[in-house]
């Protein structure tokens, strides 16, 4: 069993974590973490799911739970238990493993990302993805290397050098169906035909069941 623990502290962004939780195509279990920062045994699990949030990890008005999170991605790596963290999970893991977050520009449309590195999670995904994000990485977290890059950010995405951690800045999940919901996006000129980032959730699936898929560095 997959658990998809929902970071989103905005009522009316929460449905972002629900799409991760119905496109995982493995048995799941879905929790709000915001609400119920309870740290899971995180070894009763086949892998784990950290999703967005319109919070940032530097916000200390959060801190009650954003500090158990980041505890949960430290045992995630410390017991080899996969972990795939996306967009504000993206960050929390590098933050929870001594990386630095910035603020930058609020982007919520299609970005072209460049794979730079074998990655298993990016396996049969296109270089066009939807992003909703205003935070960067901009240092690595210990362990943490880097994947694919944009023009804006150096650090789009990330495999643990030896844990199973995955991260993704963009969002697998947002598809058109959810496009109308509150985001402000903005397509330009791609649709969601141009993009196959959800095979982002289908490759952790596999890897969460033991199953390698083949990784590539093709754009």
């Amino acid at each position: 069993m997959i658990l998809v623990l929902d970071l989103e502290v905005r009522p009316d962004y929460r449905y972002l974590g629900p799409e991760i939780d119905r496109l995982l195509p493995a048995e799941t279990a879905y929790r709000v973490f915001v609400d119920d920062p309870t740290l899971p045994d995180v070894g009763a699990y086949d892998g784990i799911v950290l999703s967005g949030s319109t919070a940032s990890v530097y916000d200390d008005e959060h801190a009650e739970w954003i500090e158990p999170a980041a505890e949960l991605v430290r045992r995630c790596r410390d017991e080899g238990v996969p972990l795939l963290g996306i967009c504000f999970g993206h960050q929390l893991v590098h933050e929870a493993l001594g990386g630095r977050v910035e603020a930058d520009r609020r982007r919520a449309t299609f970005v072209e990302m460049e794979t730079v590195a074998d990655d298993d999670a990016l396996a049969g995904v296109d270089s066009t993805v939807p992003v909703l994000h205003a935070d960067l990485v901009v240092e690595p977290g210990e362990g943490l290397e880097t994947t694919a890059r944009t023009a804006y950010s150096e650090h789009f995405c990330s495999r643990h050098a030896d844990a199973p951690i995955r991260t993704v800045q963009y969002h697998p999940e947002f598809t058109e169906r959810v496009a109308d919901r509150p985001s402000d996006w903005e397509p330009g000129d791609r649709t969601f035909a141009d993009s196959t980032a959800r095979r982002t959730l289908e490759n952790f699936a596999r890897l969460c069941a033991g199953e390698r898929p083949v990784a590539t560095t093709e754009d």
